[in-house]
């Protein structure tokens, strides 16, 4: 299972998703691939915001290897499953979907926590560290529910 994670810049909640999904999936003895990126290229080749960095490793998790990059129509093909984080990256990512399948492909992650609710991970670019902490929990519980979701054969080693 190939699952990609979108926010708009690719360096707040995308790569913390990321990083969370690896680090549950590896603990739970799960294969998968996780790769995050952007809607816009505002970022690109950088590496996640200071205090996504600073929040992760405060939960044992290593993103500072990770570097931003643009979504782009080719991660349909490469991609399982598309998570975005809020309704604008969902407008985005589906303006560049070419069929059904595609579109069915892109999810917002907090539908794995409150379904059909279609809820933004709010953008902590502008809360202060507390904004941090509070996405790192939002996408850790719906990372561990995606998880418990997936079909057992597509993601046991």
């Amino acid at each position: 299972m190939k699952i990609l994670m979108v926010c708009l810049g690719n360096i707040c909640r995308s790569p913390l998703a990321e990083g969370i999904l690896r680090n549950q999936a590896e603990n739970k003895g799960l294969k998968l691939t996780v790769d995050s990126a952007g809607t816009a290229s505002y970022h690109i080749g950088e590496p996640p915001h200071k205090d996504s960095i600073r929040v992760a490793g405060e939960h044992g998790i290593d993103i500072t290897g990770l570097r931003a990059r643009q979504f782009k129509a080719e991660d349909f093909d490469s991609f399982d499953r598309i998570y975005v984080m809020d309704t604008s990256n969902y407008s985005d990512v589906i303006r560049l979907a070419n069929n059904e399948n595609q579109r069915n492909k892109v999810r917002l992650i907090l539908n794995e926590i409150h379904p059909g609710k279609d809820e933004s991970v709010p953008d902590p670019w502008y809360g202060g560290y507390d904004g941090y902490i509070q996405v790192f929990d939002l996408l850790n519980t719906a990372c561990n529910n995606l998880l418990e979701q997936l079909p057992a054969k597509s993601s046991t080693i």
